[in-house]
């Protein structure tokens, strides 16, 4: 499979008040045409801010540092804003975790979806582009998409939201699809009819995708590889089958025996002990070393990133 994105050593600080905060720090991965990359840890591991960085939506006082993000041999890291502008929304599409926020509350639904399409297709006619929005409606299973077009944003439940957001954010055929938490307001049910969309528009369409969520069991049963990241670190990163079935990072480990199992009688779930650190207060050496049950000595120093069995793992008990 041809190659779609690789981002190698991207850091992205804010420098605040209160000192340094390395939201983003030296991360590297890539995602193939067609792919599904999933981007997990808990919150405050800085997987929003890593969706935000692609398409460089980072507000004062963060900043891409360092790094490439390369897009189809072009980093967005270092394009002006009127040639970003071209790439979001067309090339490039974000879903965010709030479908209110990402909908104008005074403007139809219909109209939101049109101008969608005429500002990245100025040459397609009103016409055309109301056309292509009831089709879009109608393909992520709006009810009614004719009627719906005429609809304000606070007329439609959260379900019906969200799937205004995903048939925007494919409206122009993305390349590449950013999911943020899409399915954080919504409830189970409707979770997972989302999430089958999600991945069954990405397909049709030949995009690639990258979900980014706490939620292990979603990446799991979503997603062709899988990065985890703590306190702005990927700390194993690789397929699905090799992260979830053997994994390596006790981090990982940890988040996967959080999991429910159907087939196991227990009267209490697995959780890590203690908290994710302040990216203003980070331990010396391994940033998990105060939650980890193999911390010692060795880990005062950060491990380096090393291959094994397939995959890549920052863990000095990992050799």
């Amino acid at each position: 499979m041809s190659e779609m994105l690789r981002v190698e050593n991207l850091k992205t600080y804010f420098d605040t008040r209160k000192g340094l905060v390395k939201a983003v720090d030296d991360i590297s991965f890539s995602i193939n045409k067609g792919e599904i990359l999933g981007i997990v840890g808990e919150s405050g591991a800085g997987k929003s801010i890593t969706g935000f960085s692609l398409i460089n939506l980072i507000d004062s006082p963060g900043e891409i540092v360092d790094g490439s993000i390369l897009f189809n041999n072009r980093d967005l890291a270092h394009l002006s804003e009127d040639e970003l502008s071209k790439i979001r929304g067309g090339e490039i599409s974000m879903i965010f975790q709030d479908p209110q926020m990402s909908l104008n509350p005074v403007i139809t639904i219909g109209k939101q979806l049109i101008e969608t399409v005429l500002y990245h297709n100025p040459e397609t006619s009103k016409q055309d582009a109301h056309k292509k929005s009831v089709e879009m409606l109608e393909l992520v299973g709006m009810p009614a998409p004719e009627k719906r077009m005429a609809s304000y944003p606070h007329q439609l439940s959260g379900g019906m939201k969200q799937r205004v957001v995903i048939a925007m954010a494919l409206i122009n055929s993305p390349k590449l699809l950013i999911a943020d938490e899409p399915t954080t307001a919504l409830d189970v049910t409707i979770q997972a009819q989302i999430l089958f969309l999600m991945k069954k528009l990405t397909k049709e369409f030949g995009s690639s995708l990258i979900l980014i969520t706490h939620d292990i069991a979603v990446v799991a049963q979503m997603c062709d590889k899988i990065a985890v990241m703590y306190a702005g670190r990927i700390v194993e990163y690789g397929s699905n089958k090799d992260v979830l079935y053997n994994p390596k990072h006790p981090y990982t480990k940890g988040l996967i025996q959080c999991l429910p199992r159907l087939n196991e009688e227990k009267t209490r779930l697995y959780q890590i002990p203690g908290v994710m650190p302040s990216l203003l207060a980070l331990p010396v050496g391994c940033y998990f070393s105060d939650r980890c049950p193999y911390a010692d000595e060795e880990c005062k120093v950060y491990p380096e990133t090393i291959t094994l069995e397939g995959r890549l793992v920052s863990c000095h008990k990992v050799k």
